[in-house]
């Protein structure tokens, strides 16, 4: 989960309209290099080998860049539809479809934080038995205390600085390129061989199924593209913004790959799998001893932390603003003498910290948190593309474009629509049955919304969704309960 850094919003006065290309391509590059990235070895380890990797990055390159024009393209062509991911939901395809876009947003704002607490556990659990895998009762006392800290610092009225965020993009890009040199230093190209396809390791499936099972984490790292869009505002030149999307893009693609390549070549597929997570601090202490320990799991934490903070603030407007826009429960758009969104803050911390609870039972915290952080994230991601293509199609909002420029925009939201639609397979049933398991009593929200503002609740279509998401949930929990489905 990227970062998505928003200290450049904050000084939105100042920059407007100064930012040159390697200026606006750099924010790029420190908006989508987050955490996720210290977990790229063991992901892939345990799914593939190097060919496997190649094509799911290769995969991932495309469909994510067909996203990020998408989300460029209708910041273009519906540049008054300004609150959020989840807006374009609700333009496209009604009230509810929009409220479950935001509602799972948010959701998934939710889970990414849990997972950062839950990393920054399994991070400290490599010097502290006590804490595990990021999964015990000692690193949830941790993660529980960090949560209402950064409550209470951003009730108080503490806002994402602009130097927290320079401080944050050079921990985690420069320890990442430092891993990537020094074990290309150490490349072995027996093992590099060996682990081509990792056959000969035994039996991880089909190269077809070797790339699926890499479509969450390739997605994970992705998580906050949309944000690329923003930039656009500080351009020096409007020509530039595309640009920058491409260039940044392809940097942090590079950068994701070559992390996951160089893994490879220092050690064998199976280990690599076996590695502790954040298991690039195992690969590098492998190489270089136990500095290499210390220095990794530093930059995780910060890293990790400055994120925490940019996405508490997230999750906050993301209930905020729909709240604003009766959307949501006039109560989730309260504002305390700080100018905070409380209530939306403490339904956000409150989550969490259940969430927190939750990692104690299931068999692999991290993993699970990272799957579900990324499958609640598709569901704004393929309704905006979705919409893209509906407009596209339907010729809305290109009646003084070329008719080039239509048709080369809504085949780049197919491609986005038909990827997203991909990444919900890739996620398989499990995920998505756990994903309606959270929409369904979060209705409740919409109801009171629409009831508050007198507004007539579902349409008939709108009804008809809701039975499917409530039937679901109900075959999700019954699955849970018989074991079918094992957290």
């Amino acid at each position: 989960m990227s970062t998505t850094d928003t200290g450049p919003a904050t000084d939105a006065s100042s920059v407007a309209g100064k930012m040159s290309l390697p200026t606006l391509t750099a924010m790029v590059v420190g908006g989508m290099v987050g955490a996720g990235v210290f977990s790229l070895p063991a992901r892939f380890g345990v799914a593939t080998g190097i060919l496997g990797s190649l094509i799911a990055w290769a995969i991932a390159g495309v469909g994510m860049l067909m996203l990020a024009f998408v989300f460029q393209n209708l910041a273009i062509r519906k540049p008054d539809l300004d609150s959020g991911v989840f807006i374009y939901a609700k333009a496209g395809f009604g009230d509810y479809a929009g409220f479950n876009s935001a509602i799972g947003f948010w959701a998934s704002a939710v889970a990414g934080n849990t997972f950062y607490w839950v990393f920054i556990g399994a991070t400290l659990g490599a010097f502290f038995d006590g804490f595990g895998d990021g999964d015990t009762v000692l690193a949830v006392a941790l993660g529980t205390a960090g949560v209402w800290l950064f409550h209470y610092l951003i009730a108080r009225g503490v806002r994402d600085a602009a130097i927290i965020n320079r401080i944050v993009t050079i921990f985690k890009v420069l320890p990442i390129l430092v891993f990537i040199v020094v074990l290309f230093f150490a490349f072995d190209s027996g093992v590099f061989a060996d682990n081509w396809t990792a056959y000969g390791y035994g039996d991880l499936g089909s190269l077809n199924e070797q790339v699926r099972n890499t479509m969450l984490i390739t997605t994970f790292v992705f998580l906050g593209i949309e944000g690329a869009s923003v930039y656009s505002r500080y351009a020096k030149k409007r020509e530039d913004v595309g640009k920058a999307t491409v260039l940044g893009f392809l940097s942090v693609l590079s950068i994701f790959a070559l992390v996951t390549l160089s893994s490879y070549s220092v050690m064998p597929q199976p280990d690599i799998a076996a590695t502790r997570q954040p298991s690039m601090v195992g690969l590098f202490s492998s190489v270089v001893g136990d500095w290499g320990e210390v220095f990794i799991s530093a930059a995780v934490i910060v890293s990790v932390l400055g994120a925490y903070l940019a996405w508490t603030l997230m999750a906050a407007e993301v209930m905020y603003v729909p709240a604003r826009n009766e959307d949501f429960p006039a109560f989730l758009g309260r504002e305390n003498e700080n100018g905070t969104p409380i209530t939306a803050l403490v339904v956000s911390s409150l989550a969490v910290q259940g969430l927190m609870a939750l990692t104690m039972v299931v068999s692999d915290a991290l993993n699970f948190m990272l799957d579900l952080c990324t499958s609640l994230a598709l569901i704004p991601y393929f309704l905006a593309a979705a919409y893209a293509l509906k407009l596209g199609l339907t010729g809305e909002a290109y009646e003084e474009c070329t008719p080039g420029t239509r048709r080369k925009e809504t085949i780049m939201a197919g491609a986005a629509t038909a990827y997203t639609l991909f990444l919900f397979d890739a996620a398989g049933l499990q995920f998505l049955l756990l994903c309606t398991i959270i929409l369904a009593p979060l209705t409740l929200l919409y109801v009171k919304a629409r009831s508050e503002h007198g507004r007539r609740i579902f349409t008939p279509t709108e009804m008809a969704l809701c039975v499917a998401i409530m039937a679901a949930a109900v075959f999700g929990v019954v699955s849970l309960w018989t074991g079918r489905i094992v957290l």
